[in-house]
C-alpha cells in the first residue's frame, strides 16, 4: 500500500474516531526503536512469507470461525487476527501469520515467533505499554513491525485500520490470488459502541480493498449497498 494512497482514508479513520495522529507516530517511533535494537531485518522476515497463486484465509475471532473451519482447511495459507491465532491452534490448525496489535492473545504471538511463524506486531495510540512489556518475550526475527501512521524503513503500513482488516490488507500486499473470511461477524450486538464502529470500518475498508482488487469478497454480501466508499476515491 503507497501511503499516499492510504493517507486520506487514514485521515478519515482518525476524524470518524476523534484520534489525532501524534499518538500513532509516538507508537510507530517506539516500536521502531525496540525493533532497530535487536539488529534484525524485516525485509528478510517478510521474504519468508509469499502468498502468490494462494487463497488465504484471513481469520476473525467471532463465534462463528468453529462453523468456519472447512473454509480453513481448504485454504493454502492463513493469516489470523489477534485472538483468532490461538482459536484455531486450539483447533489443530497451523497458522502462517497472525497480526496483532497485543491486546489479545500475546502469549500465542510469543510462541508463534518462538517457532518461526511472523507476526505482524501493530504500533497505535494507546499500545505503547503493551509493546514494551510483550515484544522483549517474542523471537524478533519473525516480528514484522507496523503501524497505520507514514511509515518508516522498519516499520511498515501495509494498510487498514482493525487487526482484521489490516491482516486482509497484508495478504492482498504479499500476493494472495483469493482472500476468504472465515470467523468474521460484522453485527455483534454484545461489543461496546466504539467496537461497533470498528467493525463497520472494518467492512468499509474490506469493500474498499475488494474494489481495488476487482473481487467480491463474499463477507460483504448484503451489506454492500450501505456502504459508501466514494471519498476513499
Amino acid at each position: 500500500m503507497n501511503f499516499e494512497t492510504w493517507e486520506p482514508v487514514y485521515d478519515r479513520v482518525l476524524e470518524a474516531f476523534g484520534y489525532g495522529p501524534n499518538g500513532d507516530k509516538k507508537a510507530r517511533d517506539r516500536l521502531a526503536d525496540l525493533y532497530l535494537e535487536t539488529g534484525n531485518s524485516v525485509e528478510e522476515t517478510l521474504s519468508t512469507l509469499e502468498f502468490a497463486g494462494e487463497t488465504v484465509a484471513v481469520t476473525g475471532g467471532a463465534e462463528s470461525l468453529k462453523d468456519d473451519l472447512d473454509m480453513v482447511e481448504q485454504a493454502s495459507s492463513v493469516v489470523a487476527a489477534s485472538a483468532a491465532a490461538r482459536s484455531l491452534r486450539e483447533e489443530g490448525f497451523a497458522v502462517d501469520c497472525m497480526v496483532t496489535d497485543l491486546d489479545g492473545a500475546p502469549e500465542t504471538a510469543k510462541t508463534l515467533t518462538s517457532n518461526g511463524v511472523p507476526v505482524a506486531v501493530h504500533a497505535h495510540g494507546d499500545n505503547i505499554p503493551a509493546l514494551e512489556a510483550h515484544f522483549p518475550d517474542f523471537d524478533s526475527t519473525a516480528v514484522i513491525p507496523t503501524t497505520q501512521a507514514r511509515p518508516t524503513e522498519t516499520v511498515r503500513n501495509f494498510g487498514g485500520f482493525t487487526d482484521g482488516d489490516r491482516a486482509a490488507f497484508l495478504a492482498d500486499q504479499l500476493g494472495a490470488t483469493e482472500v476468504v473470511f472465515p470467523g468474521w461477524e460484522f453485527d455483534d450486538k454484545t461489543v461496546r459502541p466504539e467496537k461497533r464502529q470498528k467493525l463497520a470500518w472494518a467492512a468499509r475498508l474490506l469493500h474498499w480493498l475488494e474494489h481495488r482488487r476487482d473481487e467480491r469478497f463474499t463477507v460483504l454480501d448484503g451489506r454492500r449497498d450501505d456502504i459508501d466508499i466514494s471519498p476513499f476515491g
